[in-house]
């Protein structure tokens, strides 16, 4: 069976250095980002976004430059063609210390992604934003492998918060996730999401490799995600 949901990564090392594969808007855009962090960031995101997008539709998708993806008024990321009509495609974007992740769908789903360097000495502040079940589950584990189960629920809480295109305006004890845990490293294994206040549903993938967390998910029932090449 075809996926439903596609994936990509980029490093930084992977971004022209120039900008000529973006529109005129997006380099007004990077033009006022002051900060060079800010600025690798934007168009690591960019590129791996375009990339992606370009690898699902090669021959429907014009050049990189003709593509705009612009931040909607929601904050979620918007794909456009230079004349300003939609591409059919919905997509999110995550990065992390200089890897950028980019989940694509191409049937309208509403899907949300996120990519997170483990820190282990930093996962103490998660017990702040978990509910009392997911602080719970990720207190049974054991101390080597306590650091992925915090950063599988953190990963898939942003997922869900980006498919609901609220971010983290949106309380994240209002979100339980449940996984499939443990589970070897490289692979992709489920989650699901449920949301307390609405009961909406999310289903989706995580995987842990390269020392990196990735999560990504969609607001209905989908397939095992699929890996885009370029």
């Amino acid at each position: 069976m075809n996926p439903l949901l596609y994936w990509l990564t980029q490093n930084l090392s992977d971004v022209p250095e120039g900008n000529d594969w973006l529109s005129a808007r997006e380099k007004r855009l990077v033009s006022g980002l002051h900060f060079s962090k800010r600025r690798n960031d934007w168009r690591l995101g960019r590129w791996t976004a375009k990339s992606a997008c370009r690898a699902c539709l090669p021959d429907v998708l014009p050049a990189m430059a003709q593509m705009e993806i612009i931040a909607a008024e929601d904050g979620g990321p918007d794909v456009f063609f230079v004349e300003g009509k939609p591409a059919p495609v919905s997509l999110s974007i995550s990065h992390s210390n200089d890897r950028g992740f980019c989940v694509v769908s191409l049937h309208g789903f509403a899907v949300g992604c996120d990519v997170e360097r483990i820190e282990n000495q930093s996962i103490d502040f998660f017990d702040d934003y978990f509910t009392r079940d997911e602080i719970s589950f990720c207190s049974q584990q054991t101390e080597s492998i306590k650091p992925v189960a915090c950063y599988l629920i953190w990963s898939a809480k942003e997922s869900s918060m980006k498919i609901l295109r609220e971010g983290l305006r949106r309380d994240t004890r209002s979100i339980q996730i449940q996984a499939d845990f443990p589970a070897k490293e490289g692979g992709w294994n489920a989650w699901t999401g449920h949301c307390l206040v609405t009961a909406k549903v999310f289903q989706g993938w995580w995987r842990y490799e390269d020392g990196f967390m990735y999560a990504l998910g969609a607001d209905r029932l989908n397939r095992e995600p699929g890996e885009l090449r370029v």
